[in-house]
This record gives C-alpha cells, sequence and structure tokens, in this order.
C-alpha cells in the first residue's frame, strides 16, 4: 500500500526578545525624524498669530513714520532734498539700489507717491487683501530707504528686512480684515471656506489645491523660521561685539552714552540716571548676558522673563537715548517668539476687559463673534 506523506508543520515564529524584565516589550523604532520635520513643515501654519503681530506693529510703525516727517518730506525724499534724484541714481548704479520716488522730479508725481506710502502702510496694518498689499508694503519701504539710505539707521534696516520676509507669510490669517471677511461669510453661508487638508505623515498633495495650500504653508513656515534666526543672530553679534569692548567690560559703556549730547533727548534725566553708577554697571553686564545668550533661552518658560527683560531695556533704549524707531522696531520683532496660546489668551483678557467696561442693558454682544471659529484656508 502505498501512503501520502505528510509534511512536518511549519516551526511557530519565535517570541519577540524581551530584555529579560517581566513585562518588558522589544524596543520601539526610531522616529523618523525626516517625516517629523517634513510634517511640521508642510502640515499647518505655525505662529499665525505672531505673523499678525508683526504685520500690525510694523505697519502701524511705518504708517507713523510717515505722518511724523509729514512736514519734512520734501527735505527728505523729495526734489528739495540735497540728495538729489541724480546723485541717488549714481548710487543705485553702484549698490543695484531701485526706488520708484526717482522716477520723476516733479512735485505732484512725489506727493502722489507719498500718499500711497501712507494708505499702503495702512492697509497693510488693516490687513486688507494682505497678500498683494503685502509686496506693495515691501517695495515702499524699500524705495523709500534707498531714496535716503544715508538718512537710515538700524531700525529702518530692521524694517526693511521684515517688510521682505513677511510678504512670504500668512500674516492676514489672524486680526485683519481679510480674516474678519472670511468669517462674515461663514457665518452668512454665502461661501463655504476652505477646509484644511489632511494628508499622511509624509504624503505628498494630490491635486492642485493641494499642492497651492503646501507650498503657501511652507513659505510662511520658513519665513517665520529666517526671522526668528535674523533676530537671534542680531542679538549674539550685537552682545559679541560689546564683549569686545573695554567699556563693556568695566562696566562704564552705558555712563559714557548717557554723558554723549547726540543722544540726549532729555538732559535732565541723562544725568539723574547716570548718577547711579552701580545699577548701570549691573544694568551693562545683563544686557550683554542677555544679548549673547538669546538664542539659548528661546525654550521653555525662561524666554518670557528674558523677553520682559529686553522690553524694559528697548524702552529704556528709547526714553534715554532718543531712538524709538528702532526700540520699537525691535519690541515688534521680539513678538515672534511667543506662542499663539499667549496672544489667545490675551485676546480672552481683552474680549472680558471690555465686557466689563459697561455694556449697556440690551447692547449685542461681540461674544457671538466667537461662536464661529475662524476657519483655516489659503494664506494671505
Amino acid at each position: 500500500m502505498g501512503g501520502t506523506e505528510q509534511s512536518p508543520a511549519a516551526a511557530p515564529a519565535p517570541p519577540p526578545r524581551t530584555t529579560g524584565r517581566p513585562g518588558a516589550q522589544a524596543p520601539r523604532p526610531a522616529p523618523d525624524r525626516a517625516g517629523a520635520l517634513f510634517a511640521l513643515l508642510t502640515d499647518r501654519p505655525v505662529s499665525l498669530y505672531a505673523a499678525a503681530v508683526l504685520r500690525i506693529g510694523y505697519g502701524l510703525l511705518y504708517l507713523v513714520f510717515l505722518l511724523r516727517e509729514f512736514p519734512h518730506r520734501d527735505m527728505i525724499w523729495g526734489p528739495g532734498s540735497p540728495w538729489t534724484p541724480v546723485l541717488a541714481e549714481q548710487l543705485f548704479d553702484q549698490t543695484g539700489w531701485v526706488s520708484f520716488l526717482t522716477l520723476s522730479d516733479s512735485r505732484a508725481y512725489f506727493e502722489l507717491c507719498y500718499a500711497l506710502a501712507v494708505v499702503t502702510a495702512a492697509l497693510f496694518m488693516l490687513g486688507w487683501r494682505t497678500r498683494a498689499v503685502s509686496v506693495l508694503f515691501a517695495v515702499v519701504v524699500a524705495s523709500f530707504h534707498s531714496r535716503a539710505v544715508f538718512m537710515t539707521d538700524g531700525g529702518d534696516n530692521l524694517i526693511l528686512l521684515m517688510a521682505v520676509y513677511l510678504v512670504f507669510t500668512a500674516c492676514g490669517r489672524r486680526w485683519s480684515l481679510d480674516a474678519r471677511r472670511a468669517r462674515l461669510r461663514a457665518a452668512a453661508g454665502c461661501a463655504t471656506p476652505a477646509s484644511p487638508v489632511r494628508r499622511r505623515t509624509g504624503e505628498l498633495p494630490g491635486t492642485g489645491r493641494e499642492a497651492r495650500i503646501m507650498v503657501t504653508t511652507v513659505l510662511h513656515n520658513c519665513a517665520l523660521f529666517v526671522i526668528a534666526v535674523q533676530i537671534c543672530f542680531l542679538y549674539a553679534c550685537a552682545g559679541l561685539y560689546k564683549v569686545q569692548g573695554s567699556t563693556w567690560a568695566n562696566g562704564t559703556a552705558l555712563h559714557y552714552v548717557l554723558n554723549l549730547e547726540l543722544f540726549q533727548p532729555w538732559p535732565a534725566l541723562s544725568r539723574l540716571a547716570e548718577g547711579y553708577t552701580v545699577p548701570l554697571a549691573a544694568v551693562a553686564y545683563l544686557t550683554v548676558l542677555l544679548q549673547v545668550a538669546f538664542p539659548f533661552v528661546l525654550f521653555g518658560r525662561l524666554k518670557y522673563p528674558v523677553l520682559a527683560m529686553l522690553l524694559s531695556m528697548h524702552v529704556g533704549i528709547a526714553v534715554l537715548l532718543g531712538l524709538p524707531m528702532f526700540s520699537a522696531a525691535m519690541i515688534i520683532a521680539d513678538a515672534v517668539f511667543l506662542p499663539d496660546r499667549f496672544y489667545r489668551a490675551l485676546g480672552r483678557l481683552g474680549r472680558r476687559a471690555v465686557r466689563r467696561s459697561g455694556l449697556p442693558p440690551g447692547a449685542p454682544s461681540r461674544e457671538r463673534e466667537t461662536l464661529v471659529p475662524p476657519q483655516p484656508g489659503p494664506p494671505g
């Protein structure tokens, strides 16, 4: 009799090795750092409230600057300036700068350009058609900066850099007329706001709309990263430059600065502050320490007291040294390091203060506007 031979049963797979402790599991695979970085850049725009604060701050700052210099506009940028358009064009040939203010010597043309600059700064601050107005704002700032480049300072240079960086951000998604218009349309049901695109980590966009949203998200996140790095380099370089000076090393730098007539908007106040030698020396050492260590204290809650001390330092520079534009530009730039939860809490406190201020009975409450949360859409 011929019988069929049975094959042996397959051996079961060996159980995963453990570390020897009861209940221990196999080690987890290492996280995909490249995928996590890709998701951080492409999933959603970060720090939208911080970008809005930068937009509002620099738009308002440049608007105030233009209005403050309105009586002197002709002597600084106009046809009556000692630095004539012909001289400016000769400098442009060497530096590569351009300015629409030098296209004509007509006074009417200059007044039209000045009015355009004022309106552009106001619209940028309010967040009206932000994607287009941000480009126009950067062109305005660059044109006025290059037209009278010898009258600029560090604050003007920082405003120019920030105006260019903000072109690539979604700075109109919060606290803007664009955001308000989107909320009203969503509440009225007239238009459906663009919903966020949900993709798995590392998955590429499949449609043109997804690709556009992904590109704008990447540009926004990268631009905010560049802004943060720019501020870190600024503080670190300023601190390292101070370390090289003997007056900062022995704590007498602020004493000499307060005695310079060029930086004495309030001579009596400067003389009063100059008399406190020991506190001035302590402030000088603290200033150098904060600036050098600034890139290393941006994580955790330590950044809040550091930013508060830097705020006090910039306010002191504005009052004692008469540099309000520079101080305001630095204070606004520091806002990029505050998280969105800080600004949301600040907004809740503001709404609570408005309600406590005493609305008349029966008056419509602004709380209803918060019932429809802002829907994420394409940056702009």
